[in-house]
């Protein structure tokens, strides 16, 4: 027969230092894996592509038009009637007229839309353009 002994048994206790290791390297693992987009560049546009195309090392503070293929304008993630894109860009003239300006069309987009918004930069005195594209192969 056996008896038991006179010691309290130590309580039993599930270890978890492994599990905690894991979920930091996951933890870790998913903030670098994970890039942030910039919004004006989140939209999903056809861009054309360009022979010449280069990328632009400009640390200002650069306004991003997007044009869909129906014409919808959107400026820093918000759509804009033509009149309101004409007074933003108004008030970004004023703070910096040399502000750089990119506009994205989609591919299919029409030739004036894109005319248009060159237009409204020009009239409100912004004349540092890009039109984005996509760099050619």
């Amino acid at each position: 027969m056996h008896l038991r002994d006179e010691e309290p048994l130590d309580e039993q206790a599930l270890n978890l230092t492994s599990m905690t290791d894991l979920v930091f390297l996951l933890l870790v693992f998913f903030l670098c894996a994970t890039t942030f987009l910039d919004p004006e560049r989140a939209l999903r546009l056809e861009l054309p592509e360009a022979q010449s195309a280069e990328r632009r090392d400009v640390e200002q503070q650069e306004l991003v038009i997007n044009v869909s293929r129906e014409g919808v304008l959107t400026l820093s993630g918000r759509v804009l009637a033509r009149e309101q894109l004409q007074r933003e860009l108004a008030a970004a003239a004023a703070r910096d007229p040399q502000t750089p300006v990119t506009i994205r069309g989609d591919r299919f987009v029409h030739h004036e839309d894109i005319v248009g918004v060159m237009d409204a930069c020009g009239q409100a005195g912004l004349s540092n353009l890009a039109v984005g594209t996509l760099e050619g192969s």
